[in-house]
């Protein structure tokens, strides 16, 4: 029961992401210092739903990554409630979302934990994801 009950949150979640039911905070923050970390590989997606710095990063790369996750990390909580879902399972299906939608030269985490660069093909991810 208890499996089935999360297989329901994650789908619902998973639903109401696909449909635009939460204003990414990633998209929200799309700055042009976010949009040159992104594109330079400084920050990528990784499989909880948070960003994350690749490499060391500045205390300003840090600062601002550090800031999405906490708005993320606030709508998550909030989806996740209506949903009926854990919030890291709804955060888990954001990251599955995220790391589908990133470009050509973005990074991801990949589902063995390392840092993958987004080519033409689509994205390595976790076998779990929705």
């Amino acid at each position: 029961m208890k499996r089935s009950l999360a297989r329901t949150a994650i789908a619902a979640a998973t639903a109401a992401l696909a449909l635009g039911a939460i204003a990414s905070p990633a998209f929200a923050q799309r700055d042009p210092a976010y949009e040159a970390a992104r594109a330079s590989g400084d920050v990528g997606e990784k499989v909880d739903g948070y960003l994350a710095v690749v490499g060391s990063g500045t205390p300003a790369l840090r600062k601002m990554v550090d800031d999405i996750n906490i708005k993320r990390r606030a709508v998550y909580a909030e989806k996740a409630q209506a949903a009926n879902a854990t919030l890291q399972e709804y955060a888990f299906t954001a990251g599955c979302l995220a790391i589908a939608r990133t470009s050509p030269g973005e990074k991801y985490q990949a589902p063995d934990g390392s840092w993958k660069t987004r080519t033409s093909a689509a994205p390595e991810r976790d076998p779990r994801c929705p």
